[in-house]
């Protein structure tokens, strides 16, 4: 990999980190003693701060370090967590984001603004850095050696042990920064006895990737000295920032030796190895307990039972020399190594151009499978005909394949959202929560990118418009928190997200008002309730009474639709006044390749996605001279209304003997498109039409036959829709030469 690529995975791996450590931080806010979730935000700022290092990116390094130090106090219990340094920590974190992306966009230094905000940032960190903790542990001066320490198995025993144990992990620049690792265990001789050091050479690469100038082992001791804790941390003071300290007094409790065990670095690690390196048995113990081991496996082969060899931990227990505790920590520790090799195996990092590289080549190899077995159908070579069908089965599952690597579950984008829900309540003073269901739904990860920016604007007008302030929410026998909802879900071959809020709900009359008032419907126009809250998505259309800096001018509504309908998608309003208002997005899970009903009308060719049809009804002669003044049938004791596609693109050209009516359903509701021909299933490769026919309502995309002629894909909300207004008088006609 060169400097280019790894410079690149860093700025990949940096933003995923800076992400994980605003949702740890988000969690630290309701659980502000979340153990796990402040290691986590530690970890990442570490993380991130030296791989940085390795690029020479001093600004980010810099920063870091301080935010750092203010985290390992926070991990420490010096520093309380409260919503201020909550707020401090995802700035920092953003600032921290801000520098990463002036790397990716620039790659050099970062502007005036960006260097004044981290200076603003920095001198808060600092404050908090420069506060002595009000209970700050006392520092222990001596320690009078315990050799007949009770041991107890209890979780809250002592490990018997009148040694410190110190873990030491050197960084692996440390070398190249003129420190020599050995030199610092040397001086620490010089308080005490190093009782015993074990080298791990675990980190070790193979020879020929190995740089003789890194640091890759690591240390654990056992240290007898009078000497204090600070004392022996002032061993390490010129070599802090660049390695791993974990010291353990003498008689520690077990609670300390398990979160030792738990933070060990290594994988591959052996049970009896696990517990000598966290100080918690010595070698010699282990070594016996070892021979003890083998002298009963010996024996239970002689008597033709070897699964009777109890293992290792079960015999330290027994004999007395670990707390049961510490072996299931020890435990526990080898299955998560375990784990987390296995996950690492499994996933490869893959750039999203090569899956859109390979979903073009898929689509061009359904193009070509079609074509080949249209030639086999006209030669009437059964056998030819066979290997086709046979290839053709073959490139659909490659198909489904292939458009499942690009699908994921949407619930990392509403994630982002607690963020959002925060900020913005607290710019408006009111208390928001953020609710989250269905977040594992999948789909394409071409329409997740391009749907965050329309539900940014949804979530942020619920907030704004939707709930209420917390006075009236009282008022109205509501709690004081109000609540945004994000839920995702399949239906119909298509996925279905809604933003929904419990606030005061759309009120009708008003924006009926002041769709008079622009112009946008007439007085004496009857509307059903979803085409009045449509209303709201027309250019410059607002109810609000004042501008704020989140919303009321008008803008952002028309362009979700816009957005929406770009996506092939189709976007609708519940509400119920007082009670609260859902908006309801409905999207294809692929803008690819869909599964198609391809349909003939005289000499062209359609295709709708075969998900929305329900079913085929062919019209009999009668039914044929009983609709040509109607655009409805009685389906089943139910009105269907219907659109004929000859007339509705004004098709030229005499008419089939026969006429079928496919019955598609999009959002709840049913509608028929007359046809011609029915051709059967169809793979479909989505092709765009172009700007310049980007105004055509009706036709979503367009599609290559296996004989090379160009078939349209019809938009279905789009015509649902057009069935609606026809119904209501008149059909209306898309000219075939718009």
């Amino acid at each position: 990999m060169n400097m280019d690529q790894a410079l690149q995975t860093f700025l990949v791996e940096a933003r995923e980190l800076l992400q994980a450590m605003e949702e740890a931080l988000l969690n630290l806010e309701s659980e502000p003693d979340d153990k796990e979730a402040i290691g986590a935000v530690f970890r990442a700022a570490h993380t991130i701060k030296g791989s940085a290092g390795l690029f020479g990116l001093d600004p980010i390094v810099a920063f870091t370090h301080v935010a750092e130090n203010v985290l390992d106090k926070v991990r420490n219990g010096e520093i309380a967590v409260d919503s201020d340094l909550i707020a401090l920590l995802l700035s920092s974190g953003d600032h921290i984001g801000d520098l990463v992306e002036q790397v990716a966009a620039q790659g050099g230094e970062p502007d005036a603004a960006a260097l004044a905000n981290g200076e603003n940032l920095l001198g808060k960190l600092r404050a908090y850095l420069s506060v002595a903790p009000e209970s700050a542990p006392v520092a222990r001066k001596s320690v009078a050696p315990q050799p007949h320490a009770e041991v107890h198995s209890s979780g809250g025993g002592l490990v018997g042990s009148d040694t410190w144990h110190i873990s030491l992990r050197f960084g692996q620049d440390v070398l190249k920064n003129g420190m020599d690792p050995l030199s610092f265990i040397r001086y620490l001789a010089t308080l005490g006895e190093i009782v015993s050091v074990v080298t791990l050479p675990d980190a070790m690469p193979a020879a020929d990737e190995m740089d003789p100038e890194c640091s890759y082992l690591g240390f654990e001791l056992d240290f007898r000295s009078d000497a204090d804790k600070a004392a022996i941390e002032g061993v390490f003071e010129f070599v802090r920032d660049d390695c791993s300290l974990r010291i353990l007094p003498p008689h520690s409790r077990v609670e300390e030796y398990i979160q030792l065990i738990n933070e060990l670095p290594e994988d591959k690690i052996r049970l009896g190895d696990l517990l000598v390196k966290s100080g918690a048995l010595t070698q010699k113990e282990m070594d016996e307990c070892l021979f003890l081991q083998s002298l009963l496996a010996t024996s239970a082969e002689s008597e033709g039972q070897p699964e009777t060899v109890p293992a290792l931990g079960e015999i330290l227990i027994e004999q007395g020399r670990v707390q049961p505790e510490l072996v299931d920590a020890a435990l526990n520790k080898q299955k998560q190594a375990r784990d987390n090799k296995a996950q690492e195996s499994r996933y490869i990092r893959v750039h999203a151009d090569k899956l859109d590289e390979l979903i073009n080549l898929v689509g061009e190899l359904v193009i070509a499978s079609a074509s080949a077995g249209l030639l086999a159908q006209r030669s009437r070579d059964m056998q030819l005909h066979e290997a086709t069908s046979t290839m053709s089965r073959l490139v659909e599952e490659i198909r489904d394949g292939a458009l499942q690597l690009r699908m994921v579950q949407i619930g990392e984008t509403f994630s982002r959202f607690h963020r959002v829900v925060r900020d913005v309540s607290k710019d408006l003073g009111k208390d928001i929560g953020l609710v989250i269901s269905g977040g594992e739904t999948e789909l394409d990860k071409s329409v997740v990118e391009k749907i965050g920016d329309p539900l940014m604007h949804l979530v942020r007008n619920s907030m704004d418009h939707g709930i209420e302030s917390a006075q009236l929410r009282q008022q109205r026998g509501k709690p004081a928190k109000g609540t945004v909802r994000l839920n995702a879900y399949h239906e119909s071959g298509s996925i279905v997200i809604e933003v929904g809020d419990d606030g005061g709900g759309l009120n009708r009359d008003k924006l009926l008002a002041k769709g008079i008032e622009r112009g946008l419907v007439s007085a004496n126009q009857n509307l059903t309730d979803q085409e009045v809250y449509g209303l709201i998505f027309e250019a410059g259309f607002s109810t609000a009474e004042a501008v704020t800096s989140i919303s009321g001018r008008g803008v952002g509504m028309d362009v979700v639709r816009r957005n929406i309908e770009a996506l092939r998608g189709l976007i609708e309003i519940d509400s119920a006044q007082g009670v609260g208002t859902t908006i309801r997005i409905r999207l294809p899970l692929t803008l690819a390749i869909i599964d198609g009903f391809l349909m003939g009308v005289g000499g062209s060719s359609f295709v709708v996605p075969l998900d929305l049809v329900t079913e085929c009804i062919e019209l009999s002669e009668a039914e044929r001279r009983e609709t040509r003044e109607s655009n409805y049938i009685n389906l089943r004791g139910t009105v269907l209304p219907f659109l004929r596609l000859r007339q509705l693109f004004e098709i030229q050209g005499k008419a089939g003997r026969y006429e079928n009516i496919v019955v598609v359903q999009y959002g709840g509701q049913k509608a028929g498109l007359v046809v011609d021909e029915l051709l059967g299933e169809f793979q479909t490769v989505i092709k765009p039409l172009g700007k310049i026919f980007s105004h055509l309502r009706g036709i979503s995309g367009s599609t290559i036959l296996g004989s090379g002629e160009v078939a349209l894909i019809l938009d279905v909300p789009a015509l649902v829709q057009e069935v609606a207004g026809s119904a209501q008088g008149g059909q209306k006609r898309i000219p075939a030469s718009a």
